[in-house]
């Protein structure tokens, strides 16, 4: 029997607090458009995508008009373009500009896979579509890219690591005159999820259906607003707090997905639990976490909080739907959450801090600018440092970091819209060049001995 109170409680939500879905995502399988000549792959990867995806963003408004419900992002993910182009002869690039007119066409906000995963080393076809990223990303405003360069059950390919240092740079460079923005849709992995729908790290994975729908809910504003209410309470009745509202949360989210399922004809993948902020007010990770007692998001006591929260929405948004996955948890995106926009302006949050936080968080090192001089090299190591937290852990960790050419550190840098704006933060000037100039393979931890 539906519930006024629930109903009434779920309208406050949205009306007052932010609540939206984050994103549906279709998944799509382009491995049956593999081809040696590259244009027709290129023709078959566009007539497969509209196919599948021609009527998401239709289904995705009906939804979004028929519920109340906001739905902020329609996007599209694909199978990693490498494992494509690898049989092909010719420019990369061409599958790049191939996937913006296939996003244009089905009209949505952005579409995931040009992406390579290169966690073991470089099989055929990877390196060039890697070199071929800054091209992609300068020539398209749609396609995102990613790669993954770690897991825990193969170690570190450092050669990567070094190689996604001058990638990024070069990425910056190509679209300085539009805020670096190249770099905002450029993600380095380890442990890549393959059902992720979230940007700029989506990609569909090779295990996965042909075709299927994931969603990522949202709420930090819902979460913030209800430990506010519990003026006194201990922590362990926070987490509890923090649990509840998850769950809520998550049967959004689920009802989304389920119904978009249903209307598009395909199968329900996966709700994805990570708390996504916004630059807006009230939509702030950072603000839960002041909320729970800190005077500044950076300060000690921080990556205690945030682990607690990451924890609370896993257990609470685990129980209200039967198909978890994807990242889940909270994103900790710099430019994307005004709480943390602060902090990094008045210094209580840096670039160390972060990385002890990504140790507990869903993600890593997310939408972060730094001086537009920084080494490649220095780039390289940060990879390297955050993969390696991923690796040890057993969990997703990530970098998208954005060099922000002819800046220094305290400017700031303004992309516009979900990607925010933010401080250039400080970055250590000592070199890494040695280290990563070494290159090799650092080798898989214990915890990789599983079988």
């Amino acid at each position: 029997m539906l519930n006024t109170g629930d109903i009434l409680e779920t309208i406050k939500m949205i009306q007052e607090e932010n609540l939206d879905i984050r994103t549906i995502t279709m998944g799509i399988s382009l491995l049956d458009c593999i081809d040696p000549d590259i244009d027709k792959a290129c023709e078959k990867v566009y007539n497969k995508i509209v196919k599948c995806a021609k009527n998401l963003v239709k289904v995705g408004e009906d939804i979004e008009k028929e519920y109340g419900i906001p739905i902020i992002n329609k996007r599209i993910s694909v199978t990693p373009i490498a494992i494509i182009s690898a049989a092909c002869k010719g420019n990369p690039v061409k599958f790049a500009l191939t996937l913006e007119k296939a996003a244009i066409d089905c009209n949505v906000n952005f579409i995931g896979g040009y992406s390579a995963l290169v966690q073991k080393g470089f099989s055929s076809g990877d390196e060039a579509l890697i070199n071929s990223i800054p091209e992609a990303l300068s020539k398209t405003e749609r396609v995102c890219s990613s790669v993954n360069i770690g897991s825990t059950k193969s170690g570190i390919n450092l050669d990567a690591c070094k190689l996604m240092g001058q990638v990024i740079r070069r990425t910056s460079e190509l679209t300085a005159d539009n805020n670096c923005l190249g770099s905002a849709k450029l993600v380095v992995f380890c442990n890549a999820p393959d059902d992720n729908p979230f940007m700029a790290g989506a990609f569909h994975g090779v295990g996965e259906p042909e075709c299927v729908i994931n969603v990522g809910v949202s709420g930090p504003g819902v979460v913030k607003a209800a430990i506010a209410r519990a003026k006194g309470a201990n922590i362990t009745e926070v987490a509890d707090i923090i649990k509840k509202t998850a769950f809520k949360i998550t049967r959004m989210g689920q009802l989304v997905g389920t119904e978009a399922s249903k209307r598009l004809g395909v199968p329900f993948g996966i709700v994805d639990l990570s708390l996504a902020p916004t630059p807006a007010v009230g939509d702030s990770v950072a603000h839960i976490l002041e909320e729970m007692g800190l005077e500044k998001c950076g300060t000690h006591g921080t990556t205690a909080t945030l682990a607690l929260l990451n924890d609370a929405v896993k257990k609470g948004g685990v129980m209200a739907s039967s198909k978890v996955g994807g990242l889940s948890g909270a994103f900790i995106p710099v430019t994307e959450d005004a709480g943390m926009i602060d902090a990094a302006r008045c210094q209580a949050l840096s670039l160390e801090k972060l990385e002890a936080m990504t140790a507990v968080c869903s993600v890593g090192l997310d939408m972060i600018v730094i001086p537009g001089e920084t080494p490649a090299e220095t780039i390289s190591a940060i990879i390297a440092d955050e993969a390696a937290i991923g690796m040890v852990n057993s969990k997703t960790t990530a970098v998208r970091v954005i060099p922000a050419i002819g800046k220094k550190e305290g400017e700031e840098l303004d992309f516009g819209g979900l990607l925010g704006h933010g401080p250039i933060m400080k970055v250590n000037k000592h070199s890494s060049a040695d280290f990563i100039n070494r290159g090799g393979q650092i080798p898989a931890p214990m915890q990789s001995l599983k079988n």
